[in-house]
């Protein structure tokens, strides 16, 4: 037995004698305890001054003898577990390395592109650059609440930013659009250079956590679009006529007046924002093209079914002229409180309008929105009408410029754009002959209360890159 302790043992006798053992109980010395102890012995616990005593009643020695080998310097049971644990471990990481060096791939093509975009929108002197976390603190981590509503391409959040105290509007680009990130960078690099006070102003960006972030001034009056064919809102008839009017403006700025004339291609009241003061801001240039010496731009259209003119639905071709139609269309909307069906429906809103245009001028009166309740000046509505046929003219060559529809509606005594006397029926192409390959047109399913109000919109149409109008018709 190998003792622990290096007081030597004293073991009383049953008389209560000391008892000291022949051999000192030391540490590490081997002790036979068979010639020290008796068949009966006591031992003695002390406490201080006072004694006790504790009797053994029996004595049970058992020794196992250890094999030598655990104990000798050849024990390798360590390798044996090490060995399957490291192999293992390492027949993981193969397995995961593919996916490690994927995933480093894309977070470096990720940082690239990222890096592409700052570079461009620098390049373009671009406007301030939020962070992600900035911005989702602001909407509430984008909550349903802070919600403004939903376009073609992303989705439009309230945001308070709190220091200095400011409230704006957060444009999501939606991730599954796969021309997202191309009408972004094109809304970036096209409004960062234009200012009108009758556009909506972007106050900045964001390019983070596979996010693509736009950052306008808030419009707390929303879009047009709420104010039409709804009866539970209302514009009266000056605040009606100085938003067309503010319209009117913003793309004669566009069209003339900003360098290269921009093509907005988008023009409908959903991208019509009122301020606080009911003044119009035309946003949403994520399909905007620029006309760098170019008469015209073929490219892949991208619009609304119901404000494409003609020509763009055929041909995929685009000019100021597509803008001066989407314009007309909206005024038609703005005047009668109808949202359209479309020119080629039957009882449309243009064709309804046409019809009280055959009877005489002043027979448009009667398609004015009900709501006004006759409140309206009777003259700015018969030259509002006109100018919106006029605009929505099937001859693009044969509608009035944007400076001409300025021009009508600041000065009562400017002569009116010339009209036939009934609707002409026929598309009249004024650019050189093409071929039709094929053409796209959803029109979604739409559902038209009796008011002629639309109550959902597709937001875009497409068509082919490379198409041609042939024999569509003579003028």
């Amino acid at each position: 037995m190998v003792t622990e302790t290096n007081s030597i043992a004293q073991l009383p006798n049953p008389n209560y004698q000391n008892y000291r053992a022949k051999t000192p109980i030391q540490n590490h010395n081997i002790i036979d305890f068979v010639h020290i102890l008796a068949q009966m012995t006591h031992f003695g616990l002390y406490t201080g001054t006072l004694s006790e005593t504790r009797q053994v009643l029996a004595w049970n020695f058992t020794s196992i003898e250890l094999p030598n080998k655990s104990l000798g310097p050849g024990n390798n049971l360590g390798v044996k577990v090490a060995v399957p644990v490291i192999s293992g471990l390492l027949f993981l990481a193969i397995l995961a390395l593919p996916f490690v060096l994927r995933a480093l791939r894309i977070r470096k093509e990720r940082l690239a592109r990222k890096v592409d975009i700052e570079m461009m929108i620098a390049a373009a002197n671009g406007p301030r650059l939020f962070s992600y976390k900035k911005l989702s603190k602001a909407t509430r981590n984008f909550s349903k609440d802070n919600l403004l509503g939903i376009g073609g391409f992303g989705s439009v959040y309230k945001g308070v930013m709190s220091k200095p105290p400011t409230t704006i509007a957060v444009k999501k680009i939606n991730a599954a659009s796969k021309q997202g990130e191309k009408e972004y960078l094109a809304e970036i690099c096209t409004i960062s250079r234009l200012s009108h006070k009758n556009l909506l102003q972007l106050q900045g960006w964001c390019h983070d956590h596979d996010q693509l972030l736009l950052v306008y001034e808030y419009m707390p009056n929303g879009s047009l679009d709420r104010f039409i064919g709804k009866d539970d809102t209302f514009l009266d008839w000056a605040t009606r006529y100085k938003v067309l009017l503010g319209l009117a403006s913003a793309l004669v700025y566009l069209h003339e007046e900003c360098g290269n004339p921009v093509v907005h291609r988008d023009v409908k009241p959903n991208n019509v924002m009122l301020d606080s003061e009911y003044n119009a801001h035309l946003g949403d240039f994520g399909l905007a093209r620029l006309l760098q010496n170019e008469a015209s731009v073929t490219t892949r259209i991208a619009g609304t079914p119901g404000y494409l003119s003609p020509e763009v639905s055929l041909t995929g071709r685009v000019t100021p002229e597509s803008d001066v139609y989407s314009f007309g269309m909206v005024v038609l909307e703005v005047v009668c409180g109808k949202r359209s069906k479309g020119i080629m429906d039957a009882n449309s809103l243009v064709d309804s309008v046409w019809t009280l245009y055959e009877k005489g001028v002043d027979a448009l009166l009667d398609c004015v929105d009900r709501l006004l309740e006759g409140k309206f000046d009777e003259e700015e509505v018969k030259r509002s009408l006109v100018v919106g046929l006029a605009c929505l003219h099937p001859d693009l060559m044969l509608r009035p410029r944007m400076r001409k529809v300025i021009q009508v509606f600041l000065n009562p005594n400017e002569p009116l754009p010339n009209l036939p006397e009934s609707r002409p029926n026929l598309v009249c192409l004024s650019f050189s002959s093409f071929s039709i390959t094929s053409t796209t047109t959803d029109l979604g399913n739409s559902k038209v209360d009796g008011g002629g109000s639309m109550e959902t919109l597709p937001d875009e149409t497409t068509v082919p890159d490379e198409t041609t109008v042939q024999n569509v018709g003579a003028c």
